[in-house]
């Protein structure tokens, strides 16, 4: 049995935290919180320590705390980094590096540069072994995790016969659970995103893709618009589709209204956090003209990337054949299940 210990409990923090508790292999720790919110009341209540900043201790109700983050992670074989982006630089060079500790960080924080947490973006779909021996590993974002489970089968597929991608990137604004951050009555536009190079970082750098990316007023997912333009005439709709139908995490999915729609399903049929930790390919709006496939796709923003830190985890930890990694986080997760019920209730009329 591997100790993990989860450095914050936010939106990734709570939910990986949560289902791990499920793994026989793992034992938690604790969880690590950087402030005295209702937070630390929901981590209690779910059985889990609370550990905090050895500076911070007086913040804290002492009842509440089980001890300091920099004596946990020395009692730990991996961290799970879900600090605040920018908090995880921090942490790898403050905590983790000088106590040769391994760890795994989220989508805020940086792959190039000064201040780069990791050389490598995992992605399942793509890149699962070449987290075997690593020390430090970033999961990507959930707009970058989706877009692997979106391209990877088209390149094994098509190869050179696509001659580029272009996406435009509609994000969500804040989590459902966010209540603190304000949705403003604007669109808002994203500058040189990020999203370009990691997607390249772990699909190669000549994958011929440019991204554009939109912050709209909404909680409720992020909506991927993908034109594939390919070498002499684009595939059929159903080729496409035929495409994703038995891809781990790729839900098809016909006359859903919007992305709420789909979240409401989630609630209804008692998704954890109503996720449905999956991309949804919006088949009825497929769209064929001549080389051209126009794709649109939904991605259940922080629930997407859940699953993937388990998977990561057991690459690191474990160093597990991808098929039996694969299997067990379906025995937490229940994906197939999922998909199976998205799929009979948007099917097609």
């Amino acid at each position: 049995m591997k100790r993990v210990f989860v450095n914050g409990y936010g939106s990734i923090g709570s939910r990986i935290a949560q289902f791990i508790t499920d793994d026989s292999d793992i034992e938690i720790i604790g969880v690590g919180k950087y402030s005295p919110d209702e937070k630390v009341g929901d981590a209690i209540s779910r059985g889990f320590k609370v550990y905090v900043p050895k500076n911070k201790v007086d913040t804290f109700q002492k009842s509440h705390i089980s001890g300091t983050i920099e004596k946990a992670v020395e009692e730990c074989d991996l961290v799970i980094d879900a600090a605040p982006g920018g908090v995880g630089y921090v942490n790898k060079k403050t905590l983790y590096e000088p106590k040769h500790i391994r760890a795994i960080f989220q989508g805020g924080e940086k792959i190039t540069g000064d201040k780069a947490v990791s050389e490598l973006i995992f992605n399942s779909r793509v890149n699962y072994e070449k987290a075997f021996d690593k020390s430090y590993v970033m999961q990507g974002s959930c707009n970058v995790t989706g877009m692997g489970r979106i391209l990877q089968p088209l390149k094994e597929k098509y190869g050179k016969k696509i001659k580029r991608f272009d996406a435009t990137l509609l994000r969500r604004w804040a989590d459902l659970e966010d209540s603190k951050t304000e949705i403003k009555d604007s669109i808002e536009w994203t500058r040189k995103p990020h999203h370009n190079e990691d997607v390249k970082s772990y699909m190669g750098q000549d994958t011929p893709l440019f991204i554009r990316v939109f912050k709209m007023p909404t909680r409720q997912m992020h909506v991927h618009l993908m034109d594939i333009r390919f070498n002499g005439s684009a595939p059929s709709s159903s080729e496409i589709l035929d495409l994703y139908k038995n891809e781990y995490g790729v839900a098809t999915l016909y006359n859903a209204k919007g992305t709420k729609d789909i979240r409401d399903f989630a609630e209804s049929i008692k998704f954890s956090f109503k996720d449905t930790n999956m991309i949804h390919i919006h088949a009825d709006l497929i769209e064929i003209q001549d080389d051209l496939v126009k794709l649109t796709y939904s991605d259940d923003q922080t629930g997407i990337v859940v699953p993937e830190n388990h998977l990561l985890m057991q690459a690191m930890l474990f160093k597990r054949k991808r098929e039996d990694a694969f299997k067990h986080t379906e025995e937490l997760f229940h994906m197939e299940e999922k998909k199976r019920l998205l799929e009979d209730h948007f099917r097609q009329k």
